[in-house]
């Protein structure tokens, strides 16, 4: 914890496969990114399967996994056996009617760093997540880890200033994003440079309003398993940030990859030294952003 760098990873890929291959492909590109000198790693959101959301199907509850048991099992040993942070979002089952779409943070001695459950759910067409999961219930957390104060959210999160600001607030040196996003592809053609300029900007805005690091994790791949529909191409373009909202490393629209950065406290401290947008928050001027509207 007393350095002033570390390197962190997002790994970028196409997840369209059973639990199982995911697990096994998952575990080989940690070591790999692990190999290639990241000490923090990430993998997209819900790593172990396809992105099942696009339908209400109870059938799919069965995807779903207790605390503690396979994933963290897994990810636990190899955290340990690397010396590295893990960041593994997967479905969890809480108990019988209640899910959660969460992610582990696994210290490098394997153990628990914390626990984030999903603040912001969506509903969209293909996006079915209310279905699914019930709302994150333990808010917005920094969790102390061997190599740095990590803040974790995941995907939907991505588009409320609030989030980040409270997950900076508690002292993260990086947000992660691991995600779940993509074009429906018979809108791509009119919609998709607006909405993937959109999914860049707000996140790189987070960075600079927080003087934060900010990585995104997301899947690749057209995903297409439901009959008479078009599946959802998702979109790559995995990226991190600086804290002045400046990219370090982008990966493409279609390729499994490993993008790779060097968090600098140094630099994140003279970022805030000289834009502080801390100092002059008016947090006495702030009570209405608690309510729904402002009628």
């Amino acid at each position: 914890m007393s350095k002033s760098t570390y390197k962190i990873a997002v790994l970028q890929l196409n997840l369209n496969d059973v639990a199982e291959n995911n697990l096994k492909k998952c575990l080989t590109w940690v070591r790999n990114a692990a190999k290639q000198g990241a000490e923090v790693i990430s993998l997209p959101e819900l790593y172990s399967s396809h992105y099942f959301c696009q339908s209400e199907d109870t059938a799919n509850f069965a995807l779903a996994e207790p605390l503690y048991s396979t994933s963290f099992i897994a990810f636990s040993a190899l955290a340990k056996e690397l010396g590295v942070v893990i960041i593994v979002p997967f479905f969890e089952k809480r108990m019988a009617g209640i899910y959660h779409n969460s992610a582990y943070i696994i210290d490098t001695d394997g153990s628990e760093a914390g626990l984030y459950r999903k603040m912001h759910i969506p509903d969209d067409p293909h996006f079915y997540e209310k279905f699914y999961f019930t709302p994150g219930d333990i808010g917005f957390k920094t969790f102390p880890t061997q190599k740095g104060k990590i803040g974790t959210l995941i995907c939907w999160d991505q588009w409320y200033p609030e989030a980040a600001r409270l997950t900076a607030l508690q002292g993260a040196e990086v947000l992660f994003y691991p995600t779940a996003i993509g074009w429906h592809p018979l809108e791509k053609e009119q919609y998709g440079e607006k909405q993937h300029g959109a999914w860049m900007n707000v996140m790189k805005g987070h960075a600079v309003a927080n003087g934060v690091y900010v990585a995104a994790a997301n899947r690749i791949g057209l995903e297409q398993y439901l009959p008479d529909t078009a599946g959802i191409q998702f979109w790559g373009s995995s990226f991190i940030a600086g804290p002045q909202g400046e990219i370090l490393a982008q990966a493409s629209h279609d390729q499994e990859e490993i993008l790779i950065a060097e968090v600098d406290l140094e630099l994140q401290e003279n970022v805030r030294q000289n834009w502080p947008f801390f100092r002059d928050r008016r947090i006495d001027a702030f009570g209405d952003i608690t309510k729904r509207a402002i009628d």
